[in-house]
């Protein structure tokens, strides 16, 4: 049985989507040298933003957390869509970003649903350096952003 990170995924019970179209001018990734950097990847399923709002009024965290694993899960979609999932050597950095409510400080726990999904899919290899941001505002009122750069073989 595979351990790659598909039949991770599989395990999971998850499945990558089609990579979401860029809503503004930009790329979805860029590869250089051996590192992919992904652009931000909001909670898109099946073309649709799957809540807005500000996590803290409207979004409970754990909400917003599952948000978060769902960017993850887009941001994989596009490694994979550009290299191959199976290429990943390592996940170096996650950038995610909340839309915060006044006062809301649970945006570590609101980004460790990326950070978790990258550690189960890739294992040690998902351990990565990460910022996790409280912001004002993202693109169509989403609640989380996720960022993501891995190295690849």
């Amino acid at each position: 049985m595979s351990s790659g990170p598909h039949a991770k995924l599989a395990e999971l019970g998850l499945d990558l989507p089609e990579v979401v179209p860029p809503v503004a001018s930009y790329v979805p990734a860029v590869q250089s040298g051996q590192h992919v950097y992904v652009s931000g990847q909001l909670p898109f399923a099946e073309g649709k933003l799957l809540a807005t709002g500000k996590v803290g009024a409207g979004i409970s965290a754990e909400q917003a957390k599952d948000l978060a694993q769902r960017c993850g899960l887009n941001a994989l979609a596009v490694v994979d869509s550009l290299v191959g999932l199976e290429n990943v050597v390592k996940v170096v950095k996650v950038t995610g970003f909340v839309a915060s409510a006044p006062g809301f400080t649970g945006q570590p726990t609101v980004i460790n649903g990326a950070s978790d999904l990258f550690g189960t899919v890739f294992g040690e290899a998902g351990r990565h350096a990460r910022s996790a941001v409280g912001v004002a505002e993202l693109p169509l009122d989403a609640p989380v952003e996720v960022e993501l750069i891995v190295e690849v073989a």
